[in-house]
């Protein structure tokens, strides 16, 4: 987390009224810092502003048929930085999808619904219950 105690959030999606309403509740839910793109192009080229957490579409591909999609843009965020964790983000609710998004080391995969919101949050809180406990068990290792 940053200095100034709010996680920086990437959202990504295609779906401009879905992204606008996942910014909008986690704006108002918690303390982040949110930032949102539309392609996996633009995430990429702004990875240097170093996320927390990044909840990224599977698809990606409403605005530009060729642009890069959730999958490819997720193999781009791991070369970049392994440690990042990425929440892939559907509507399709098939196996083989969440099968492929954790093949390709994502941290967890969530459908479009009305349930995602409380869901990505869980996974948030998840996420950094793991950080704090891999800082402590580090701590204690380098004390041994």
């Amino acid at each position: 987390m940053k200095t100034e105690n709010k996680i920086k959030l990437f959202l990504v999606d295609d779906d401009a009224l879905f992204l606008k309403g996942l910014s909008i509740e986690f704006k108002s839910s918690a303390d982040f810092e949110i930032e949102t793109y539309a392609t996996g192009e633009l995430c990429i080229q702004n990875l240097s502003h170093n996320p927390d957490v990044i909840v990224l579409d599977y698809q990606l591909d409403g605005i530009n048929p060729n642009a890069i999609n959730g999958i490819q843009t997720l193999d781009k965020i791991k070369a970049y930085d392994s440690d990042i964790p990425v929440i892939m983000l559907s509507s399709q609710d098939k196996i083989d999808v969440a099968i492929n998004c954790m093949h390709h080391r994502a941290f967890d995969y969530v459908v479009k619904s009305e349930t995602a919101f409380l869901r990505l949050q869980k996974i948030i809180t998840t996420i950094f219950g793991y950080k704090k406990m891999e800082k402590e068990l580090n701590w204690y290792m380098s004390k041994m």
